[in-house]
């Protein structure tokens, strides 16, 4: 029974010594009502229950934006020509940049038995990401900057930024933007960039790459992922770009969604360090954004569907959309999002010259018959993500219109010293044993110290 009146005589001189220190010129972030005492209401013990909400909620975390711009394009096995920088310039947006680039394409070679079943050719890759980088930094009159990993590389990679000593000084050069991944499989490939200032002031850790093969037999790459995992400060990102089966008849979609399915069972990135807590899988990740030529059509007849086109009733349409009802359904996308479409079906024109969908005119011979439909979509999953923008380009470079969507997503900011940084806002009264304080004074003081360190070194 003495004990605990000691403790409690001992709270008491800490609640008057801190409620006096309060009305000092120099006053405490901290007051009484941070502080949360039990033991006035329970029976349990004074220490243990005494606890110091000084800082935030979580007082090592903090949260900044990044704005993430994720683009897929089906080139129909065409190679890229110095022409197309215009289209790739409106693609982009850089009128409106983004801080980093995702870019996924389809088709970059001609999807022949000897692309596909032969060895990788990385010749095609490094000119569509010479084009990109081209364009992405035009403005700084540099041809494209230096890749730091080659587009054919294997599965496991690692990237740290090198700051280049010529253009340590110059600001301007945070705009730049730096090719931190790609990956090639086939026809499919992945190229991200980010601006250097991003590089600089964030910790960007163990990028990794992972391309699944899915097409014929079940595992040959005229269709498969292409998956890129890596972290921003304490948030893990995936990106996965992927090319699914083609085809509009009834039935065609149990494949897609069979190949999604396998593209999630398969994905597998390695352990690049001992530290556990990067994620193997894509659902491990915070943000995943899926994106690429999904393929899915319409279950829609060819004449009606083209009529709802020419009314541009987008509305209408979707109700038909297949992917529509995989995310409303809860099929092999349950709980994934995607942006209101407002643009008109991205598949299938009749040629690089025309805004005319294959197929309608009859009396062409030789073109195929294929219904519109928006097979080129993008996807994302998780918290902290708010999507932007959702758009179409006009390219006639394909049979596809490029697609693009503009994030804002939240990574989150993990700092050992925040917590430390705190104690500056301590009276130095508090932290002074020679400022005349009694010696109950000294020991509210103590204790509380001891309470605070606990807090910062916990994080």
């Amino acid at each position: 029974m003495e004990v605990e009146n000691q403790k409690s005589r001992r709270y008491q001189r800490l609640r008057r010594w801190f409620n006096s220190k309060q009305k000092e010129d120099r006053p405490s972030s901290f007051s009484l009502n941070d502080i949360q005492d039990r033991a006035e209401d329970e029976s349990d013990g004074y220490e243990g229950d005494l606890s110091v909400r000084s800082l935030a909620l979580d007082p090592c975390i903090s949260t900044n934006k990044l704005r993430i711009f994720v683009g897929t394009w089906n080139v129909a096995g065409r190679s890229p020509v110095g022409s197309l920088a215009v289209d790739l310039d409106e693609w982009l947006n850089l009128k409106n940049a983004a801080d980093v680039y995702v870019l996924g394409f389809q088709e970059i070679v001609p999807l022949k038995t000897l692309n596909v079943i032969g060895a990788e050719d990385p010749a095609v890759a490094t000119s569509w990401n010479q084009l990109i980088g081209k364009t992405l930094n035009a403005k700084f009159g540099c041809p494209w900057m230096t890749p730091m990993l080659n587009s054919s590389s294997c599965d496991d990679n690692n990237y740290q930024y090198v700051e280049n000593p010529s253009t340590k000084s110059s600001n301007s050069n945070n705009d730049k933007y730096t090719l931190v991944a790609s990956k090639k499989m086939v026809g499919v490939f992945t190229s991200v960039w980010m601006r250097e200032v991003v590089l600089r002031k964030y910790c960007v850790s163990n990028v990794r790459v992972c391309s699944v093969a899915c097409g014929v037999m079940g595992y040959l790459g005229n269709k498969g992922s292409v998956a890129v995992s890596m972290s921003i400060e304490g948030t893990s990102f995936c990106f996965v770009a992927a090319h699914l089966a083609s085809g509009e008849k009834k039935g065609d979609e149990g494949r897609r969604n069979h190949q999604v399915a396998e593209i999630f069972r398969r994905t597998s990135f390695s352990r690049t360090t001992k530290d556990h807590h990067y994620p193997l899988t894509i659902l491990g990740h915070d943000r995943i954004f899926w994106f690429g030529d999904l393929n899915y059509r319409l279950y829609l007849e060819d004449n009606f569907a083209r009529h709802l086109v020419r009314k541009q009733d987008w509305k209408a349409l979707q109700e038909f959309d297949q992917l529509q009802k995989e995310l409303e359904e809860g099929g092999v996308f349950e709980g994934w999002k995607e942006g209101d479409i407002e643009f008109a079906p991205t598949y299938k024109y009749s040629s690089s010259t025309t805004n005319r969908y294959c197929g309608s005119l009859p009396s062409r011979s030789g073109e195929k018959q294929r219904t519109p439909a928006w097979c080129d979509r993008i996807l994302w999953y998780g918290k902290g993500v708010e999507q932007l923008h959702y758009f179409r380009s006009e390219s006639k470079f394909s049979d596809h219109r490029p697609v693009s969507a503009l994030f804002s997503t939240q990574i989150e900011i993990r700092s050992s010293s925040r917590g430390l940084m705190e104690l500056h806002t301590i009276p130095q009264t508090m932290l002074n044993p020679k400022n005349g304080i009694n010696k109950g004074e000294q020991e509210g003081k103590s204790f509380l110290l001891s309470l605070l360190t606990k807090n910062v070194q916990g994080c």
